[in-house]
């Protein structure tokens, strides 16, 4: 499928930026060509943040150590994905893994090879690399539907003159970076929803206000005057005498403020790097009165307080939750506690980390709407269910304005 591709080209494609970049010895910079890139030479792994990571292997050596069916005595490399200049025997450059990824790409998309050999041999395979044309996608299966700027890419990788292919491996990476934004973000934020789902234990223990001086700072806290007195949500960092805390502010009607706004059954974090870097960070209430209630915030992981908070979640593992009722926002009408499991800490960590240096290729917003749907399509739905077995009686009440912030 044209998302999960998009996420692995482009980490295939770093990959190979890195070895093209060369390693430094005694002060002189060596590229790396790899010579073999194949199917075979990449391995994806599940990881916690990105859903799946590609590695590329076999930088050569393992190569040298052990025979290889489909290599001559001469020739390095693997007939069905090698270069038309890599079966010459010249010198190489990195246009020619670009090639070699340009064959596995096809590969990849449409599941056949983009030129076949009569026979398993050096000089059919020579052959077929200097002169058969590789069919467009669309031909090779109507079914597909392949954007046209990817097709583009694909076969100017499989172009023969190796003038005509993209001149390093980084221009590759500027076709994909578009398409990604456009396709790839949402099912990188599909798999973690899942995962996390079934790895997260769901908390429906009373959650109680520390004892101390906190307690007192947070009970008499006013609604901050700078924000409307409506149904919002929003994030602050609160410091008292004892600590910084990262606290979520709540305003609702007084009579949804009830003694049982006590228990926070469940918090979550999902993120998307592309085309901003942004995290959704969802609370959910549940109270015998007014079944569950949902409190979603994104945290702009570029932005100074953003990255504040995320920063303050996952050092603490916890957070306060100030609700403060409609008709009265000069007093905070009641304080809960909810605690983060540590993979999610974990998690916040990683994806500070990753956006820090990540650059951003579009707006907020629009990472904010990739978030949004995510919530409301899948994992809302999710959710409710889980809470459902545990609370029959739940139903969803979502307030106006709740992921304003």
């Amino acid at each position: 499928a044209v998302p999960r591709f998009l996420g692995l080209a482009r980490q295939i494609s770093l990959g190979l930026v890195a070895a093209h970049e060369g390693i430094t010895l005694r002060g002189k910079t060596f590229p790396i060509i790899h010579r073999d890139i194949k199917p075979s030479n990449i391995l994806v792994i599940q990881d916690p943040t990105l859903g799946e990571l590609a590695k590329i292997l076999d930088f050569g050596i393992a190569k040298l150590m052990q025979a290889d069916s489909q290599q001559t005595n001469c020739f390095m490399g693997t007939l069905a994905y090698a270069s038309p200049e890599q079966m010459e025997g010249r010198e190489l450059d990195s246009r020619s893994d670009i090639y070699s990824l340009g064959v596995m790409m096809f590969q990849m998309l449409t599941g056949k090879m983009p030129i076949r050999a009569d026979t398993h041999s050096f000089g059919s395979w020579y052959k077929a690399h200097h002169s058969q044309t590789p069919q467009p996608l669309s031909e090779v299966d109507p079914r597909l539907t392949v954007p046209k700027r990817l097709e583009s890419l694909v076969m100017a990788c499989l172009h023969k003159d190796v003038d005509q292919r993209p001149q390093d491996i980084k221009a590759v990476l500027d076709e994909l970076a578009p398409l990604e934004e456009k396709y790839g973000a949402g099912l990188r934020i599909s798999h973690r929803i899942s995962r996390t789902l079934s790895k997260l234990p769901v908390t429906n223990k009373k959650s109680k206000a520390s004892p101390g001086s906190d307690t007192t700072v947070f009970a008499l806290t006013s609604w901050p005057k700078d924000k409307p007195v409506a149904e919002i949500v929003f994030y602050q960092a609160f410091r008292t005498s004892e600590q910084v805390w990262p606290t979520l502010w709540v305003m609702l009607p007084q009579q949804s403020i009830q003694a049982d706004w006590i228990r926070t059954p469940y918090n979550n974090f999902i993120c998307t790097m592309t085309p901003h870097p942004m995290a959704l960070w969802l609370t959910v209430v549940y109270t015998s009165t007014k079944g569950l209630r949902w409190l979603p915030c994104y945290l702009d992981l570029k932005s100074p307080t953003g990255l504040e908070l995320s920063e303050l979640l996952a050092r603490t593992g916890r957070y306060k939750i100030l609700f403060f009722a409609l008709e009265d926002p000069q007093r905070c009408a009641h304080v809960a506690e909810a605690n983060i499991v540590v993979p999610q800490c974990k998690l916040l960590k990683e994806w500070i980390t990753i956006a820090k240096p990540q650059r951003s290729v579009g707006s907020p917003q629009d990472s904010k709407a990739i978030l949004k749907a995510e919530l409301n399509g899948k994992l809302k739905p999710k959710i409710a269910k889980l809470l459902e077995s545990i609370y029959p009686d739940a139903t969803s009440e979502i307030p106006r304005g709740a992921s304003r912030q």
